[in-house]
């Protein structure tokens, strides 16, 4: 509906016509004349207005921004929402201009203010979804919310914001009221939720994440399925991006966080130290009860001699109490193993390594033998969480105990190569 002219736009009309008629035009050749020039003249000024505010007024307002102390402002000017402002300005001189060029041409006046209302909400749409950008990277910048997923709130927040924009813009070219949109879409919200349902999804999978502190950006996270294995980079409304450790990046959609299993592994992360938990696979044949010439050998060993020399006292008096005489039959009585003493050569070598932490769970435990041998599992926690450095410990723990094993008379089970067939059955030709 066409508002009544003002009596400031009545004036130009007026002054207008008294400047054309002097010039000799009347009737309809008058108001075509002054229709264009006033046109003409209206599309110059505004493109100066809108050449001086972006050129000047912002120039100086960026200006003004950068040399200032607070730092939200600087995130305005870098997401531009000053110059999506900037737009406003021309489209209030045009609004007030329209009103005089197209006084006489009601329906064209018409559809040029609903064009123009309509640039009002396009202008800021664009200006709200940048200060929204802007304030999303000021509250990440916080310590307290660096790591928790508020992407994905300002992503609702932007898409409520658009189709509440778009509305409004429907409601001005069409003349029906914004009740009247909300009302259909009650009835295609089957549609709408088939459309955005992973947008749905995600949305709740984001909430339950943020509020069971179930992920936070940099969490090195591995899930199978999704063949991720790396930091998390981004938590947004629909995806989470994992930057593997070969530099690759696998997006996983949000809610399959919430729906398929995962390993997080922050608790390691933020705990004492790395479990380091690996087996050594002695061959049973080698296993046998110590002579006391591998006993005096082992005893030059300072990681467990204090330990030998206390066991046998301990088995010493056993078997006397029990009447044992040592030089007999070995299964009578109490006697140490090779595979025993090297366990416990083991564990010593551990409390005695500076890169374990000894104030956590530490053991070497002898599982079940199967058909590779006898296990002999290392159960302990590195210092060092970092990955380089924890394989390095793990590596250099191992080639130590590998090299051990000799002393001890143990064979580590190897399964036969062709080589070990070339050359038995080169012994048997023999």
């Amino acid at each position: 509906m066409l508002d009544k002219a003002s009596p400031i736009h009545k004036f130009i009309i007026q002054e207008s016509n008294s400047i054309f008629e002097n010039l000799g035009l009347s009737g309809d050749l008058l108001i075509i004349v002054r229709t264009i020039s006033i046109l003409l003249i209206t599309a110059l000024f505004s493109m100066l207005i809108w050449w001086l505010s972006r050129r000047i007024m912002i120039t100086a307002l960026h200006q003004f921004i950068i040399r200032s102390k607070t730092k939200w402002d600087d995130y305005l000017v870098e997401k531009r929402f000053f110059a999506a402002i900037a737009h406003i300005v021309p489209l209030f001189f045009m609004e007030f201009f329209v009103r005089v060029i197209f006084y006489d041409y009601p329906v064209v006046l018409k559809f040029l203010f609903q064009a123009i209302d309509i640039l009002f909400i396009a202008v800021l749409l664009i200006a709200t979804l940048r200060f929204l950008s802007a304030f999303e990277k000021i509250l990440s910048e916080k310590p307290k919310l660096k790591d928790k997923p508020i992407q994905s709130y300002f992503q609702l927040t932007k898409i409520l914001v658009s189709g509440f924009m778009i509305i409004l813009a429907l409601s001005i070219s069409t003349g029906h009221s914004p009740v009247y949109f909300l009302t259909s879409l009650g009835a295609a919200t089957a549609i709408i939720l088939l459309i955005f349902k992973d947008t749905i999804l995600g949305f709740v999978g984001s909430i339950q994440l943020a509020a069971n502190d179930m992920v936070r950006i940099g969490d090195w996270v591995t899930m199978e399925k999704y063949g991720a294995d790396g930091d998390v980079v981004e938590i947004t409304l629909a995806t989470v991006k994992v930057q593997n450790f070969d530099k690759t990046i696998t997006t996983i959609p949000t809610y399959a966080f919430i729906s398929d299993s995962f390993k997080n592994w922050r608790g390691m992360q933020l705990s004492e130290g790395r479990r380091i938990k690996r087996s050594i696979n002695i061959e049973m044949s080698s296993i046998k009860f110590c002579s006391k010439e591998m006993l005096a050998n082992l005893h030059k060993i300072h990681l467990i001699s204090d330990y030998i020399q206390l066991k046998e006292q301990e088995i010493k008096e056993y078997n006397k109490e029990n009447n044992v005489i040592q030089d007999d039959f070995l299964l009578n009585g109490r006697h140490q193993t090779n595979v025993g003493m090297y366990r416990q050569y083991v564990l010593s070598y551990l409390k005695n390594n500076s890169n374990i932490n000894s104030d956590m769970t530490m053991m070497v435990r002898q599982l079940s033998p199967t058909s590779t041998g006898v296990p002999l599992e290392v159960y302990c926690f590195s210092k060092h969480k970092d990955w380089v450095a924890y394989e390095n410990i793990m590596s250099d723990i191992f080639d130590h105990l590998f090299a051990a094993t000799s002393f001890f008379d143990l064979v580590i089970f190897e399964q036969p190569s062709g080589k070990d067939i070339v050359e038995t059955i080169n012994k048997i030709k023999a």
